[in-house]
């Protein structure tokens, strides 16, 4: 009787898991259509090793546990799509390394990294991607975390920061990190695997908070960022950091504010900008949304801005990083998905040409699966990757002889 039990249960197993890694696997090439799907095709690449040791599963257990020839066919054909679909995004990740490689270099040049003290190279990930963490994380180290530093109340807003400092008291450079979301949510917690990452690697992270839209629109943004900086600079002491070596890196619309707030005429010192998968061109990205659109960049824009560019088209000029780009600027690294449903690749690459004809230093990378906030997966394929060439891009801007 109990075997009869399990000739009929674990059929029905097989059929589900088949289905379910099929499902779970196919949004590594479908463009999500919402913003509730959006998680599935940010997550489905970054998880690829996992999901293809999921297949994996999924299709011998199609092929001991199912009986009947027809249905055993079909689900083995599901698990074998679902394999192909995650070896789609594992076959490109040594041609992609190679070819992010290929770029640094050649902005930086061949010998970048031995212009890094070997005491900061020790530290860096010594490899682009490893297998093993992806299964168990990138390793962490104990740091000092500082919250609730409160740093301005802009009519009567209190806005505070994270600070994330090297375990071993000392001086170092000031990493600013803005964390994105459509200028509209977010908190300075955000990422904070990543903070404690780079401050294991001997930096002060500041992750900074400012006011959102739509009760608070552009520049609200920019000024609190700014406002941000000059508290910084001038507390610098205090929380060891050195205010001659500031970096500022965001992501998505942080990243806009972080290369809008470092390309200011007036902006403090800024060693280098380091922007995942910004907007850059406001006015461009109204009227060019991606196809499809789960977020709806136009409403995003309308809510930050107060209209379309047809309405404020000087409100747009102002608002757009691309448009301070007449004059040698901080190193900039720009680091995009071909894949991205938000801010498309092709705008992230116009940045890097058009600071390359105004003499400033750019490194432009792409990941070709890669989807909007794709390094919301810390041990993701996609954030591996981004994470070992921006902390060598940082400490190279730092130590580089030719970045002072």
């Amino acid at each position: 009787m109990m075997f009869s039990i399990y000739q009929i249960i674990l059929p029905w197993l097989a059929i589900i898991l088949s289905i379910t890694s099929l499902f779970l696997s196919s949004w590594i090439i479908i463009p999500a259509p919402n913003r509730l799907l959006q998680i599935l095709g940010v997550g489905a690449p970054e998880v690829s090793p996992w999901l293809f040791i999921l297949n994996i599963i999924s299709l011998l257990t199609a092929l001991l546990c199912i009986y009947q020839p027809q249905i055993q066919i079909i689900t083995c054909i599901f698990s074998l799509i679902g394999l192909m679909l995650c070896g789609s995004v594992l076959v490109k990740i040594a041609p992609t390394q190679m070819q992010m490689s290929a770029a640094i270099q050649q902005e930086l040049g061949e010998n970048y990294l031995a212009q890094i003290p070997l005491q900061v190279s020790a530290k860096m990930q010594p490899q682009p991607f490893s297998l093993a963490n992806s299964f168990r994380g990138i390793p962490l180290e104990k740091i000092r975390h500082k919250k609730d530093i409160l740093f301005a109340t802009p009519g009567g807003v209190p806005l505070k920061m994270e600070v994330y400092q090297p375990e071993e008291v000392g001086k170092y450079p000031a990493l600013v990190v803005i964390y994105g979301g459509a200028w509209q949510s977010g908190n300075p917690h955000a990422n904070y695997k990543f903070n404690q990452y780079l401050a294991a690697r001997g930096y002060t992270v500041f992750a900074i908070d400012y006011r959102h839209a739509p009760k608070y629109q552009f520049p609200a943004q920019l000024d609190d960022v700014r406002t941000a900086l000059n508290f910084i600079r001038q507390q610098a002491a205090e929380y060891e950091a050195d205010p001659e070596n500031m970096i500022l890196l965001g992501r998505s619309s942080g990243a806009h504010l972080a290369m809008l707030a470092a390309y200011q005429p007036d902006a403090p010192p800024i060693r280098a900008v380091v922007s995942y998968y910004g907007p850059t061109n406001l006015t461009e990205g109204y009227n060019d949304p991606p196809q499809p659109d789960p977020l709806n960049t136009r409403a995003i824009l309308t809510t930050f801005l107060g209209g379309s560019p047809q309405e404020l088209p000087d409100e747009y000029k102002i608002a757009s990083p691309i448009n301070y780009v007449t004059r040698p600027l901080p190193p900039t690294l720009l680091i995009y998905g071909s894949r991205d449903h938000v801010v498309q690749a092709k705008f992230g690459r116009r940045m890097y040409e058009t600071l390359h004809k105004a003499g400033a230093t750019a490194v432009f990378l792409e990941i070709p699966w890669a989807e909007h906030a794709f390094d919301a997966v810390f041990n993701g394929v996609s954030n591996q990757l981004a994470l070992y060439y921006t902390e060598r891009f940082l400490a190279w801007a730092l130590f580089s002889p030719k970045s002072e």
